[in-house]
Formats: structure tokens, C-alpha cells, sequence
């Protein structure tokens, strides 16, 4: 196994050459080491240490060294045998970011971090929407590229996994799903607000659904059955694939090209620390949601460094989620039911009158609180339409709930929109499909 090493200098370069004569009774071939920082156990004149194979200096950057030297020995594997303080957890993390990215496993004296992603890419362009959690708005900017590149007539099929998904990859045809279908689902026991069939209802193009448990620190799935869902989209000839992620796990197959989808409010350390780099190496943009939180607007220039340092200015776009009834609402009283944080809804409420001409009497921010949520319907005499996003319990609870009472449904879906920046969402966007397109029409599909 061809293995890189990464060594430091605050151990003597004698029980390093040590360590690595046993790495080569474990099945590694070291073919170089690199350097990464340290100069307490090293000689006073300077200079490399002798340790039996090429030595590499990290130099001002070991995030710099590490891709050149990825790129030049081509490793099957990066050996870990550093220690702190010449890379502490934060620096040590970037490093197996790195790796990861390039889809080398990255191991050490008592971990082994492997790529999420697995197996061949499909034959057609993919593109990832993948995010650092969950509600971050994967969904909604998913669907975003969905309409765009069906507009540009790529034909687009979504693939969406699940902690609720199907057991099986499941087709959801164009037009297929409508509130019927969903409360038949409901009565079934099935998950009816399943991303893929929220996809399905807000985009009108083709949705595969699948199912995940599990998350790893670099988001792969426990298990899945994503790549099946994904050959299956692959399978209908489209234009271009999108892969949607599930919480902070990732879809596990190969990507053209990728979105990463960041709340406004999300800890800086999500971005520059854990396994946050990783994500940000695999992304050709980052769009940010729900700025209009009073307690993510502080927040928006300490999630911008990372980005700057891993990719840069222009790959940063921050947005709002506008709400948008998927029928006409005018002049009706409406009771609204929402996953969004409290401190937005208010925002929401608004728009959703002054765009659309109704009067909300009522609202709910705990779509998925099934207690909650009943709590705030029956607390509200009476609406003639439930306005609600095909979230959590919005079928199993939120729309049985409303059809008792005799009361509409229309489902909402969240829309985004840039608040900064001089590049609209469209364009952005649309940059990312086009290098999903471009990258994917030179790549090998196998």
C-alpha cells in the first residue's frame, strides 16, 4: 500500500525511522515523508532529517505541501505519525480534509478516516447539495437548481436520501405526487413528507427516494441505499443528476461538482474546524440561508474566512428563504406551519400577506413537534386554508388535522433569495451546473 507519511520534528529522527520500519511490517510502502513541522529533536545546523525515504519540507503551508505531495506520489494512504503540538486537532483535521477530498483514507496510531464517497460515477453529470446539518435549507436550494436546469432543458432527476426514506429506491414521476397520494402514504404508515417527494411537489421534475441511518464524522452514511437510487436516476438518461444530502451526511457516490448549504446562524467551527474543511473542499459554492436571523447576521463574516481560505470571495452567497404558495391563496385566512426558527417566521408571515393576499390568523414553528403542532392548531378557531411546508408531521398531523376541520391545503415552498452580493442566485447556480456539465463530459464513467 503506498503510503505517505507525515512526520514532525519533536521526535528524534531515530525513533521516527523506528516507526516507520514498523509501518512496513503493517503493509505500508512508504514512498516519501513529509515534514510537517517541528524543529526540537532535529539538528542545530538544520536541514532534513535522514529517515530512510524522501523527506518533503511542509514549508509555510502544509495544506499546499500535502495536495503537491498527493498529486506527485500519488498514495493509496496518509500515514498519521505526528503529534501535538505540531498539529493540533484543528490543524490535524485539515490535513485529513485534504486527504479526503483527494479520496485517499487518512489514518493515524488509533483512527482511520475514509472517503464517504464510494464506488464509480454515475454515466451522466452529478451535482451535490450537501449541507452541515440538518434544516440548514438543502431542499429548497436543491430544488432551486432542479427548476433552473429543467428551464434550461436538462431534464433533471433529484435524488434525495432519507432518515425517513423508503426502504427501496422509489420513483417519483413528474406530476406524480399531489395531496392524495400523500395522505394515502400517511395512512399507510409510510413517511409522507420524505425529501424526495417534497422535491417532487415544489420542482415538478422526476425524484428518486432513498433512505439513510447513521453519519460519519466526514458524513458517510452507516448504511444506505443511495447508490442504488442513484443508478436508478442515472438509468432514465437525464441531463444531470442532483444528489441531495441528508442532515451533515453526504450522498455517497462521486460528485461533478457540489453546493454546500450553511445557515446563517451555524457555528464558525462547523466551517474551519472538525471535518468542516472537508466539506468546503468538495463545494464549488457556498450559499448561506436564513440571514434574516437577527442571531446569524453577526455571524455571516467569521463563516466567510474559512470559505476564502478553501475556496474564495466569489464562492460565498448569502440568501433568504421567501415562502411561496404552490396555489392561490388571495383573500383567505390561512393558518401557516413551518420547521423555520421563531425568530424568521415573523418575517414569513409577512411576506406571505403582503405577496400574497391573505390574512394568517394562526402559525405554528413546530412542524415537527407533533404535540407541539396540535397544540397550536386547535388554539386557532377556524381558517379556510392550511398553508404548510411538506416537512416532519405537516401530512401525518398538520394536514389530517386541517381536512377534519374542512379547511384547504397548499403546500408551501421556501424560495431563496441573494440579500448580498452583485451575483443573483440564477447565476451562481447556474455556474455550478455548468461545471457539473463540464466536468462530468470529460471524466471516465467507470
Amino acid at each position: 500500500m503506498r503510503t505517505l507519511a507525515l512526520v514532525d520534528g519533536e521526535h528524534y529522527p531515530s525513533v521516527t525511522r523506528a516507526a516507520l520500519a514498523v509501518a512496513a511490517e503493517r503493509g505500508h510502502e512508504v514512498v516519501a515523508a513529509l515534514l510537517v513541522g517541528g524543529t526540537e529533536k532535529l539538528r542545530a545546523e538544520g536541514g532534513l532529517p535522514d529517515l530512510g525515504v524522501e523527506v518533503r519540507p511542509a514549508a509555510a503551508d502544509r495544506m499546499v505541501a500535502l495536495r503537491q505531495a498527493i498529486a506527485d506520489l500519488a498514495p493509496e494512504v496518509i500515514l498519521d505519525l505526528s503529534d501535538e503540538p505540531v498539529l493540533g486537532y484543528r490543524e490535524r483535521m485539515e490535513l485529513a480534509s485534504v486527504a479526503l477530498a483527494a479520496r485517499i483514507p487518512y489514518v493515524g496510531a488509533d483512527f482511520r478516516l475514509d472517503p464517504p464517497e464510494q464506488g464509480p460515477p454515475l454515466s451522466v453529470p452529478t451535482l451535490a447539495v450537501i449541507g452541515t446539518g440538518k434544516r440548514t435549507g438543502k431542499t429548497a436550494i436543491a430544488g432551486t437548481v432542479a427548476r433552473l436546469a429543467a428551464r434550461r432543458g436538462l431534464e433533471p432527476v433529484v435524488v434525495a436520501m432519507g432518515r425517513g426514506g423508503p426502504p427501496e429506491p422509489t420513483l417519483a414521476p413528474a406530476g406524480s405526487i399531489d395531496l392524495a397520494h400523500l395522505v394515502r402514504l400517511a395512512a399507510e404508515g409510510e413517511h409522507a413528507a420524505s425529501d424526495y417527494l417534497e422535491d417532487a411537489v415544489t420542482t415538478g421534475v422526476p425524484t428518486v427516494g432513498a433512505r439513510r441511518a447513521g453519519g460519519g464524522l466526514a458524513g458517510a452514511p452507516y448504511t444506505s441505499n443511495v447508490r442504488e437510487a442513484a443508478d436508478l436516476a442515472a438509468s432514465l438518461h437525464p441531463g444531470i443528476v442532483l444528489v441531495e444530502g441528508s442532515g451533515s451526511a453526504i450522498p455517497p457516490v462521486p460528485w461533478d461538482a457540489a453546493i454546500l448549504v450553511v445557515p446563517a446562524t451555524a457555528p464558525p467551527e462547523y466551517l474551519r474546524g472538525y471535518l468542516g474543511p472537508y466539506r468546503l473542499l468538495r463545494s464549488d459554492l457556498v450559499v448561506v440561508t436564513m440571514a434574516s436571523d437577527p442571531s446569524g447576521s453577526e455571524n455571516l463574516s467569521a463563516l466567510r474566512s474559512p470559505v476564502r481560505r478553501y475556496l474564495n470571495d466569489a464562492a460565498f452567497i448569502v440568501t433568504d428563504f421567501v415562502p411561496v404558495p404552490l396555489e392561490e391563496i388571495r383573500g383567505k385566512e390561512a393558518f401557516f406551519a413551518t420547521t423555520a426558527p421563531l425568530a424568521v417566521v415573523e418575517g414569513s408571515i409577512r411576506r406571505l400577506e403582503a405577496d400574497h393576499g391573505c390574512t394568517v390568523v394562526g402559525w405554528s414553528a413546530r412542524l415537527a413537534d407533533r404535540v407541539g403542532l396540535v397544540e397550536d392548531l386547535d388554539a386557532v378557531q377556524g381558517y379556510d386554508v392550511l398553508l404548510t411546508e411538506l416537512k416532519a408531521a405537516a401530512v401525518d398531523t398538520a394536514v389530517a388535522r386541517a381536512l377534519d376541520r374542512g379547511a384547504e391545503v397548499v403546500f408551501v415552498d421556501n424560495r431563496a433569495e441573494a440579500t448580498e452580493g452583485s451575483v443573483d442566485l440564477d447565476t451562481a447556480l447556474g455556474g455550478v451546473i455548468d461545471l457539473a456539465l463540464d466536468r462530468g463530459s470529460i471524466r471516465p464513467t467507470s
